[in-house]
């Protein structure tokens, strides 16, 4: 970004442009010297000053100034992109729970929230568990409904233009909610609902194992096989946004898979169905011929859909997450095995680094892309929350 001088040149449109520019540079690399500014934006010393200080006063950042250790000349005051001066939600609605994570713009969680919910829970049931974690979180950050900027939710299934997921969704009745409807009776800010494997990845390109990588397969791995696509660093819906849906093919064999565990022989009665994976994880580590067997099958069936994306897409990694990510020491292998047999380049396999929370911090993260958005679009305001409709 340079300045510009002369006739026919919109300056108010310029200085505008301008202090978009040095707020993204200080919210990207914070805390910064007015040097530092101007070596990343490309303005001249004097016009990043300016506007560093205008975004003091307008409420986007504050001044740190020079401690009194420095012996060698006059140290440099420095400014810090003011995260706090808005929030964002990301909600993870699963199949057994509802997690919240309320954050700061920088992506800083302030507070956290989670639901038991029965995996049979009409939906009603499962709203009403979403209404007391938005509730409780907001008491417990004080904070009101009106200073939440951007509100993203995760869902199981795929996630059409209209938020819902009529396709397919693991959840009871789900088909039939409209999300982004309840949650805007609460929020006026914009929400977003998508899916939960493409949240997933996006966490995990963002914070997790894959934070190196541009080319990105995501295996949502657990009682359901789910997907997320991420190419050149862009995360990937599809026209009716069930991109990754590969396993909806049966020759796929992802419907199957986990069935080998579930049904493992030698899994003892008092051990429940929502436990038996973790049981035979556990048993095959043990030596256990039976949940050696059962992991192994578990491990061939999810292999095929795993090589069928990594001979579409070649993606530089494949990362193994979700609920059975616990259990990546003794999968991994095997299925880079399965991998080298079945395709022409085997990606590297990595473990997710983000456990239970990678699709709430997926959730997070497009939240904050949503405000990126509007905010890098837009005039520079004095911070407050966004106003908007609903939008999926």
């Amino acid at each position: 970004m340079t300045e510009a001088a002369g006739t026919g040149v919109d300056l108010s449109g310029l200085r505008e442009l301008n202090s978009l520019t040095v707020m993204r540079a200080l919210r990207d690399n914070s805390p910064a010297t007015v040097t530092e500014l101007s070596q990343r934006t490309g303005l001249s010393r004097p016009a990043a000053d300016v506007i560093a200080q205008s975004l003091v006063a307008g409420g986007w950042a504050t001044v740190i100034e020079p401690g009194s250790s420095s012996t060698v000349g006059r140290p440099a005051r420095r400014y810090r992109f003011r995260s706090t001066a808005g929030h964002v939600i990301g909600l993870d609605i699963g199949v057994h729970k509802v997690l919240l994570l309320l954050t700061d713009l920088s992506g800083e969680v302030v507070h956290s929230e989670r639901r038991t919910v029965s995996a049979d829970a009409e939906p009603e049931q499962r709203l009403a568990a979403l209404d007391d974690v938005i509730r409780e979180s907001l008491a417990a950050t004080g904070l009101s409904a009106s200073e939440i900027w951007a509100v993203t939710a995760g869902v199981s299934g795929p996630v059409d233009a209209t938020g819902r997921t009529r396709l397919f969704t693991p959840i009871p009745g789900w088909a039939d909610v409209d999300l982004a409807a309840h949650l805007a009776r609460t929020f006026g800010c914009p929400v977003v609902v998508e899916n939960d494997c493409k949240l997933a990845a996006l966490a995990e390109r963002w914070k997790g194992a894959a934070s190196d990588a541009s080319d990105v397969v995501y295996l949502l791995a657990g009682m359901r096989i789910g997907a997320g696509l991420i190419i050149d660093g862009v995360l990937r819906r599809g026209h009716g946004g069930a991109a990754g849906e590969i396993g909806a093919l049966k020759n796929v064999r992802w419907l199957a898979a986990p069935s080998h565990l579930e049904n493992c022989p030698g899994v003892p009665e008092s051990v429940s169905a929502d436990d038996a994976a973790a049981w035979v994880f556990d048993a095959a580590r043990r030596g256990d011929k039976n949940a050696k067997t059962a992991v192994t099958k578990y491990v061939k069936d999810l292999a095929v859909g795993a090589a069928a994306l990594v001979l579409t897409l070649d993606p530089q990694v494949v990362i193994y997450g979700g609920g059975f990510s616990r259990s990546a020491d003794i999968v991994l292998e095997p299925l880079h095995r399965e991998l080298a047999r079945l395709c022409l380049r085997v990606p590297e396999l990595r473990a997710s680094t983000l456990g239970a929370d990678s699709v709430a911090l997926g959730a997070v993260r497009l939240a904050l892309n949503e405000l990126d958005n509007r905010l890098f679009n837009s005039t520079l305001s004095s911070p407050s929350a966004p106003r908007g409709n609903a939008v999926s």
